[in-house]
């Protein structure tokens, strides 16, 4: 049997329909501007290198290779048959993590005093990508938030994947624009698996303007259940505005005046207490390192996890197939091909007969 790694992604084989309907759509396009000129069978010697076939044959070889990269990167795995002990289980000693991201549009706000400085929503996936660069037997999951939240990647263990859609992050993800930061340290206090003996905690990512929910009293139930509660804070100190395009900025429809948005570290430092766990300020360069210790003293627990011997990799072999038609389709052209014209395959009869 096979299984793959990363099945959401089998997800682009709407790819391959997509593709066909627009290649369908401009021959059918291209048919009717020919008639405009006149009659196909008449404007046809005019074209002798025009092949009907190949370009049919150029989409078919196009639309399989589509395919057999999209099967790769999803990687096949066997376990079944003669790999069916290639599937083994090893037991492993770490903690939960649920990462709570803000997404609302204020992340897309300067992370420093200058206007012009990186996002605090880049800021944060970059300190994201050095926490899960220090994980080895945790597991971690991403929730984002903004009036409401949603779970963006389950716990699990494989790293990979949590980077994958923490590069797909963007603050058009939550249609309804907040910051519900409550909302999210409930949701990520659902999403731990049922095991008390696993230290869990929740980091939530934020420039602390909350306007939803009381977070406080969230992060108390949360610490209440033996979950810990940390918040990185990012932003200024001093009110910055929200670009919302080239040389434009968020105007509040209100007033007329144009946003400032600044860290509220006060509330930020009251979730994180609430949560007995620590804030740290994104903008310091030991902000990765003090919540890694932080979590250093949680309990760890011991859960098993399933991983796959290379021979059980099956993604060389459609990697193999996706070249091998990548070439066939470099050297196929489109017209006539010159030494097959000499060879009829389909014959045609006069209505009245043959001479």
């Amino acid at each position: 049997m096979i299984t793959f790694a990363y099945p959401h992604l089998l997800y682009l084989l709407l790819l391959i329909p997509a593709a066909l309907g627009l290649f369908i759509w401009a021959r059918i396009s291209r048919m009717r501007k020919l008639r405009r000129f006149g009659n196909p069978e008449t404007l046809a010697p005019l074209m002798p290198e025009v092949s009907r076939y190949m370009p049919w044959v150029k989409i078919t070889l196009a639309l399989f290779v589509i395919a057999t990269l999209v099967l790769m990167l999803a990687r096949p795995r066997a376990t079944g048959g003669i790999d069916e002990d290639s599937a083994e289980t090893e037991t492993r000693r770490g903690i939960e993590v649920m990462i709570c991201l803000d997404v609302s549009n204020s992340m897309l706000a300067s992370s420093t005093d200058d206007e012009a400085g990186v996002s605090r929503l880049q800021r944060a996936k970059f300190i994201l990508e050095k926490m899960i660069d220090k994980m080895q037997n945790d597991k971690v999951g991403l929730i984002v938030f903004a009036g409401d939240a949603y779970t963006q990647l389950p716990i699990t263990s494989d790293y990979i994947s949590a980077k994958m859609f923490l590069n797909n992050i963007s603050t058009g993800m939550v249609p309804t624009q907040g910051t519900a930061i409550g909302a999210a340290i409930d949701m990520a206090m659902n999403s731990f698996t049922p095991d008390d003996k696993m230290g869990k905690a929740i980091i939530v990512i934020t420039d602390g303007e909350n306007f939803e929910d009381n977070a406080v009293d969230e992060a108390k139930r949360a610490a209440n259940a033996g979950i810990q509660v940390d918040v990185v804070g990012l932003g200024s100190g001093r009110g910055v505005r929200i670009p919302v395009g080239r040389n434009s900025y968020m105007i509040n429809p209100m007033t007329g005046e144009e946003v400032l948005t600044k860290l509220d570290e006060s509330t930020a430092m009251e979730i994180a207490k609430a949560g007995k766990g620590i804030y740290v300020n994104g903008a310091t360069s030991s902000a990765v390192s003090d919540i890694d210790t932080k979590m250093d003293e949680l309990e760890q627990g011991e859960f098993s996890r399933k991983t796959f011997s290379p021979q059980s990799e099956q993604f060389p072999i459609f990697a193999w197939i996706a070249l091998l038609l990548l070439v066939i389709d470099t050297i196929t052209v489109t017209r006539k091909i010159s030494w097959l014209k000499k060879y009829r395959f389909f014959s045609k009869e006069e209505e009245g007969g043959k001479k």
